[in-house]
């Protein structure tokens, strides 16, 4: 075989090694933003697990802010079912616009819910809403961190399927758009939402 044969044999080598490099590393940043979201998942869930029982204790003291309870209940549950839709990885950006707009919703109707107990000092006082108040703040305080991780994940394997040569390829291998970034409308109002404080 002469050089020339070689050389083509060698540079073909080196391209199939740098495609397969481009596919292994778009599937490994692909499986970090997955699993990344697994962890807001099961962060979410136990927010939303919390939720029932702040609204069950509340009830027996805000009997006139039937409209309030409700409003975080069908908040909560829109939420649990956008959550429960994206699970198994089945994370796709209209889904991921969803829940951080049901989210958003979910942490107004919970502000509001804070500003209505504000009013009632024997529920501030109540034992289970210190414990629940606590358990919120931290849950909030996990969401939160967990969102940072999934959000650099996201950033990570975007910033590389646009990357040269990866650009080139990430269409071919099925990675066609960017991931989505879980971003809530107000981060203020997701920043103020630990601070359900009832002392």
């Amino acid at each position: 075989m002469s050089n020339f044969g070689i050389g083509i044999l060698v540079t073909l080598f080196v391209v199939a090694v740098i495609i397969i490099s481009i596919y292994n590393q778009l599937v490994t940043l692909a499986n970090r933003y997955k699993n990344a979201f697994a962890q807001i998942e099961v962060q979410l869930k136990r927010r939303h697990d919390l939720i029932p029982n702040l609204v069950e204790t509340a009830k027996g003291y805000l009997n006139h802010e039937r409209e309030t309870l409700e409003a975080v209940i069908e908040a909560r549950n829109e939420a649990s079912s956008i959550l429960q839709s994206l699970g198994g990885g089945n994370i796709d950006n209209a889904s991921i616009g969803k829940l951080a707009g049901a989210e958003t919703a979910l942490t107004g109707a919970l502000g509001k819910l804070n500003v209505v107990m504000e009013a009632y000092p024997d529920l501030k006082a109540s034992a289970n809403m210190q414990q629940l108040s606590e358990e919120i703040t931290t849950t909030e305080n996990r969401v939160s961190f967990a969102r940072q991780g999934f959000n650099d994940a996201v950033m990570a394997y975007n910033t590389y399927r646009q990357s040269f040569p990866p650009v080139l390829f990430a269409g071919f291998f099925g990675h066609r758009t960017d991931a989505e970034l879980l971003e809530f409308e107000d981060s203020a109002a997701i920043q103020a939402a630990p601070t359900v404080s009832f002392s």
